[in-house]
Parts: C-alpha cells; sequence; structure tokens
C-alpha cells in the first residue's frame, strides 16, 4: 500500500527521499531517453526513411499532438494521482524511445513518436504542477534554474557516451537508443519503488480553468510554443540538410549546449529571481529576435557552418530563460490551479505546434530563411507580451493593466 505524507512531514525523511530530491531525480531521467532520441533523429531520418523537409515537418506535427491534448490530464487526475502518472508516463517515454529503431518506416517512426510524446507530454504537464507545487514561491527561481542544470548534466552523459563510442565501436541506432531509453524506464520504476506519496498542501482542482486573469499568460504560452517548433524542429535540421553534420558532431553541438547550460543555468534561475520575470524575458525575447534573424543571413549571406553552430547554442541558451514563465505563473496563481493550469497551458503551448511545422515544412522548400525571419518576428510579438508583466506580479496584479500595478510598482 502507498505511503501518503505531507511535505511537512518529508522534511524528517532521509534527504534523498523528499519531494526536490524527487523532482532531481525526475529531471535526471526524461532528458535521457528525449535527448537520447533528439540527438539521433535527423541522421535517422534522413538516412534510414530518406527524410526531406516536409516529412521532418510531419513527423514533429505527429509528436506534437500528445501536447495539444494535454488537457486530458485533467481528467486522468481524477483517478490517478500526479505523482504516479508523471512516473508512468517517464516508462512509455523510456520504453519507446527504446524500439525506435525496430520501425525504420515512416508509419513505424510516425506511431513510435507519437507513443514517446504521449510520454514526454504528459510527464512534463505533471512535472511543471509538481514544481510548482512543492517549491516555494520564493525558492522557485533558484530550484528551477538548478533542476534545468541536472537535466543537462544527465544529458551530458548520454552525449558524452555517443560521441566517444559512436564510431569507436561502430554503434547502431538499436543500441543506442535502447540504452536511453532503458535508463529512463529503471530511473522511472526506481522511484516509483523508493518514495512515498507526497501530498502538497493545497488539494488541487480536478476541471479544467480558464481565467481571465490568467490571459497574459496563455498568451506568453501560446507564443512561446509557436516560436520553439522552429528552433526544434529546423535549426537542427538545417545543421544536417545544409551543413551535412553527422551524428557525433551534432552531438558534439548538443554538448556545447549541455556544458552551457550546467554552468548557466543556475545563474538563470538566480537572475529571474533578482531582475524579475518581466526584465528577464524581455531579455530573452530580445536575443531570440537577434538569433532568428542571423540564422536567416546564414542562407541570404552564405555565413559559414561555424556562425551556425554559435547561433544554435546562444538560441539554446536563450530558451533557458523561459524557467521565469513558470515562476509568474506561480506568482499569480490560486494554488489550486497549478495542476489544471499546467494542462490548459501545454495545451495552448501546443496550438500552432500541431500545424505549423507541416506548414513550415513546405515553406523549407521554397525558402529556409523564411522559415527564420517568421520566428524572429514571433520573438518580437512575445516581447510586447512580456512587457505587460508588472514589476511584483500577484494574484491582483497579473499586469501592467491590473488594478494593483501602480502600487505594486513602487
Amino acid at each position: 500500500m502507498a505511503q501518503y505524507i505531507t511535505l511537512e512531514q518529508a522534511k524528517d525523511l532521509p534527504f534523498w527521499r523528499r519531494p526536490v530530491a524527487l523532482l532531481f531525480l525526475m529531471a535526471l531521467a526524461m532528458p535521457i531517453a528525449f535527448n537520447t532520441w533528439s540527438a539521433l533523429l535527423n541522421n535517422f531520418v534522413i538516412e534510414v526513411a530518406d527524410f526531406d523537409g516536409a516529412d521532418i515537418g510531419l513527423l514533429h506535427t505527429v509528436r506534437e499532438i500528445p501536447g495539444f491534448l494535454a488537457v486530458g490530464v485533467i481528467a486522468i487526475i481524477i483517478f490517478v494521482r500526479e505523482q504516479v502518472l508523471g512516473l508512468v508516463s517517464l516508462v512509455l517515454l523510456g520504453v519507446a524511445t527504446a524500439v525506435t529503431a525496430w520501425f525504420p518506416s515512416m508509419g513505424g517512426i510516425l506511431t513510435i513518436t507519437m507513443l514517446s510524446s504521449i510520454g514526454f507530454h504528459y510527464y512534463e504537464t505533471v512535472n511543471q504542477s509538481l514544481q510548482l507545487q512543492w517549491l516555494k514561491i520564493e525558492d522557485a527561481p533558484r530550484m528551477l534554474g538548478w533542476l534545468l542544470a541536472a537535466g543537462s548534466f544527465a544529458t551530458l552523459i548520454a552525449y558524452l557516451a555517443i560521441m566517444a563510442l559512436w564510431e569507436t565501436l561502430s554503434l547502431s541506432y538499436n543500441v543506442v537508443y535502447l540504452a536511453g531509453g532503458g535508463v529512463t524506464v529503471v530511473i522511472a520504476l526506481f522511484a516509483m519503488l523508493a518514495y512515498p506519496q507526497f501530498e502538497a498542501p493545497t488539494p488541487q482542482n480536478k476541471t479544467m480553468v480558464l481565467r481571465r486573469r490568467y490571459w497574459l499568460y496563455y498568451a506568453l504560452q501560446f507564443m512561446g510554443g509557436a516560436r520553439r517548433q522552429i528552433f526544434v524542429v529546423f535549426a537542427g535540421f538545417m545543421m544536417v540538410e545544409r551543413f551535412g553534420y553527422e551524428v557525433h558532431e551534432i552531438t558534439t553541438l548538443y554538448l556545447i549546449n549541455l556544458v552551457a547550460n550546467i554552468i548557466f543555468a543556475p545563474l538563470m534561475g538566480r537572475a529571474v529571481g533578482y531582475f524579475g520575470e518581466r526584465r528577464t524575458l524581455g531579455f530573452e525575447y530580445i536575443g531570440l529576435v537577434l538569433v532568428f534573424l542571423s540564422y536567416g543571413g546564414v542562407y541570404y549571406l552564405g555565413w559559414g557552418v561555424v556562425v551556425a553552430a554559435i547561433l544554435y547554442v546562444l538560441d539554446h541558451m536563450f530558451f533557458g530563460l523561459a524557467l521565469a514563465m513558470k515562476t509568474y505563473f506561480q506568482k499569480i496563481a490560486d494554488p489550486a490551479d497549478i495542476a489544471p493550469t499546467a494542462a490548459v497551458a501545454f495545451t495552448i503551448n501546443h496550438i500552432a505546434a500541431v500545424f505549423l511545422p507541416v506548414g513550415l515544412g513546405l515553406l523549407w522548400l521554397v525558402s529556409p530563411a523564411a522559415v527564420f525571419f517568421l520566428a524572429a518576428g514571433m520573438a518580437g510579438i512575445s516581447f510586447c507580451l512580456a512587457m505587460l508583466i508588472p514589476r511584483h506580479p500577484a494574484p491582483g496584479n497579473e499586469t501592467i493593466f491590473s488594478a494593483g500595478y501602480p502600487q505594486a510598482a513602487q
């Protein structure tokens, strides 16, 4: 029988069995499977299934459908605890990743991608909810930065193994996928057995929550999801298609991103705590405008592979500042709204993701630079939205238009 304890009672447990330790364990487990899949994906689909830009767009549209349906988490948590659902989702992600190479056809790749995506998106939805419920508001920016760094460290180990052993041992896609997915499954099963069920202080609403006062958070999520698709789908694909990057070279690029995250993610968390969400997100979006415009320059001006690689690393680092959206919502939310709003926000985040990759995949065939110029415009809109966040967000002071803004801004 599962053991249920409150967060206050959990303080008496050994440190490794406390809620924060479980968050770190899950932060280590998920990226191993997901980023192993991502690191090999572009080379795998091009070499095995002869994908072009339109095909990769279709694949990522399929991958994002479960994110669009993440609102279904609200129905599931009526019957299944969030903590259990998160770990079961990790198992599904790991298993689907492990068997990816067993299905080398277009239909097989799309099917297994759908399954792994269900695991990934349902895990991410629940994980965001648990983070905001289990972490204190004053500690959240710093801890979220460290959680991001922990995930990067786990992925770093996986990428180092791929980079060192891919050519040396002539590894196959099957071996690497089995190893990456298998490790995630083992960690998730251990967490199911080793940790009690933690009770958050505030019972969560188990119905869909759409509140007018959260509109800015919803808008930021929508724009973030649309903009993120261009990076996830096309930035790495550009490195393979235009510059002929091989698996170990793509992995090296990811490796640099991870080292940067390990070093800078905790600093990003501190920056959010010190400068506030408005300034931090504004800095992120201005940086992304410049990066995406420069991506276009890679095509129009003929800039070389070194410039493209530098832009890729900067792009990845700027996205790390998006943790400020989590802390912004934590500050303005009714504590009982965290779980259902996490699900709704994930669905909003993926509205554009369902149709954007396919449409932009077709645009890519005509003008890759236009895809990145469109992303720069999206980042500009996000900057305008970020400027609507008050200096001190709180319930009743959600935007600069809220009644409490003049007092809170002083």
